[in-house]
């Protein structure tokens, strides 16, 4: 390891150091609220970033669900898959009934509707032939 011959003097120190200096960090306005902000950064008054609702202070931010929720995938086994496609095979056959459920009640409905419009329509012949 590299050690020094003789020690650092103060001057020579600080002529070394001398274009260490602090810069203050560049400011903008916000297009939105007018507050000064960093440049690059969303705006801590208003919550935007470039025209666009960013932060949750802003009004009209929507929480993004699917960023959230971002899991890993899961590895899948002989056995996870075949339960989920018998799970699925039972959601399709679900929805199979409930569709010919929905479609008897339908054609049901139809029915009684035709019976009634006769029913009226005898009943206005009736009034007619009087």
């Amino acid at each position: 390891m590299a050690v020094p011959k003789k020690r650092t003097g103060h001057s020579a120190q600080g002529k070394r150091r001398s274009n260490w200096k602090a810069t203050k960090p560049t400011t903008t306005k916000c297009p939105n609220c007018g507050s000064v902000m960093l440049t690059h950064t969303v705006c801590t008054a208003c919550g935007q970033y470039k025209g666009k609702v960013v932060s949750r202070k802003a009004e009209g931010f929507v929480e993004d669900a699917k960023a959230e929720t971002k899991k890993a995938p899961k590895k899948s086994t002989k056995k996870a898959a075949a339960k989920s496609e018998k799970v699925e095979e039972a959601k399709v056959e679900a929805v199979e009934e409930t569709k010919a459920e929905v479609v008897e009640e339908v054609k049901e409905e139809v029915k009684e509707a035709e019976t009634t419009e006769a029913a009226e329509e005898a009943k206005a012949e009736e009034k007619t032939e009087e």
